[in-house]
C-alpha cells in the first residue's frame, strides 16, 4: 500500500555538521499490517515517519501509494508521491505525536474538533452541528467510556492528557486513513492513560481494519502488538520481522540479534525498559 525505494533524507547537506537521518531505506507496508517500530534515540524512526507524511523534503528516492489519493479519490494503482506536499498526504495518513496537546484544539469546544476533523479542515465548521450528527458523535465518544459524550460543549483545553491524547485517536480513526502513523502515542501518558489509550488503539486497529505504523521504546508493546516488527539504527531499517517469527522473539532475543547485525554492544537506552 505504502512502498519506499531507496529513501534517503540528510539534513546540513555539504557543511560540518551534514546528517544523513535516512540512508536508503526501502520498505513496503500492506494493507492491513499493524507494524511496530523500535531502536534508540536518533535511530531514524521519526524521520522515516517525517519523510512518509511530507513533513521532510527526500534528498534521494521516492515514495509510492496504491489505494487513496487528497480529495477522497480511489485508484488501484501505485501512483507517486514523492512530491506531494504534507498537507495533501494528511487527507489519508493520520498521525499522532507523543504530546497529547497536539492533536487538538484546546480553546476550540468538543463539538467543533470533530467538526474539523470529520470535514477535514476548518470548513466543516461552516457545517450546522444539527441533532443528527450530535448523536453520531456522541456515540462515537461513548465508545471511549470518558464520559465526554456529555461535553460537546465544553473547550478541549479542559480535559486531561489522557483524554485529549484518546479523543485525538478517535477523531484521527473517524477520518478513516489509509495509514495511521503512531510517534510514542502513550510515552507521555501516565501508566493508567497509557494503558487505556493503548487498549483503544487495539480496538480501533481491528475495528476499522486500519494499516498503522507504531513508534515505540515499550518492549512489552513492541513485542506483543502486531503482525511486523522493525528495528531501525543509524538510518536504515536493520532488521524486518513477520509475525511468526515475532512471536518467538523476547528482548533479550532481540539484543542478541542487533548484536550479530551490527558486531556491536547495544546501547544503554531506555529501549530495553520497556
Amino acid at each position: 500500500m505504502i512502498r519506499l525505494d531507496r529513501v534517503s533524507v540528510v539534513f546540513g547537506p555539504g557543511t560540518a555538521d551534514e546528517n544523513e537521518a535516512l540512508r536508503e531505506v526501502s520498505l513496503t507496508v500492506n494493507a492491513g499490517d499493524f507494524i511496530t517500530i523500535i531502536g534508540s534515540n536518533g535511530a531514524g524512526k521519526t524521520t522515516l515517519y517525517n519523510a512518509v507524511a511530507g513533513t521532510f523534503p527526500l534528498h534521494s528516492g521516492r515514495i509510492f501509494i496504491k489505494g487513496p489519493a487528497a480529495g477522497g479519490r480511489v485508484s488501484t494503482a501505485e501512483r507517486d508521491i514523492t512530491r506531494e506536499a504534507e498537507y495533501r498526504r494528511a487527507r489519508y495518513i493520520g498521525r499522532i505525536f507523543q504530546n497529547p496537546l497536539l492533536g487538538t484544539a484546546g480553546r476550540m469546544t468538543l463539538a467543533d474538533n470533530l467538526m474539523i476533523s470529520h470535514q477535514k479542515g476548518y470548513r466543516g465548521l461552516k457545517i450546522s452541528l444539527n441533532r443528527k450528527m450530535r448523536e453520531y458523535f456522541r456515540e462515537h465518544l461513548a465508545s471511549l467510556g470518558m464520559g465526554l459524550e456529555n461535553r460537546l460543549e465544553d473547550n478541549v483545553e479542559l480535559f486531561s492528557g489522557g483524554q485529549r491524547q484518546a479523543l485525538t485517536l478517535l477523531m484521527t480513526v473517524m477520518s478513516r486513513p489509509a495509514l495511521l502513523l503512531l510517534d510514542e502515542h502513550t510515552a507521555a501518558l501516565d501508566p493508567r492513560n497509557a494503558e487505556l489509550v493503548m487498549k483503544l488503539t487495539l480496538r480501533f486497529a481491528s475495528e476499522y481494519g486500519l494499516t498503522v505504523m507504531m513508534i515505540t521504546h515499550n518492549m512489552s508493546h513492541a513485542l506483543a502488538t502486531g503482525n511486523r516488527l522493525l528495528m531501525m539504527d543509524g538510518g536504515e531499517i536493520i532488521l524486518d520481522v513477520g509475525s511468526e517469527e515475532k512471536s518467538k522473539l523476547t528482548t533479550a532475543g532481540i539484543v542478541e540479534r542487533f548484536k550479530d547485525i551490527k558486531k556491536q554492544e547495544f546501547s544503554n537506552d531506555k529501549i530495553l525498559l520497556g
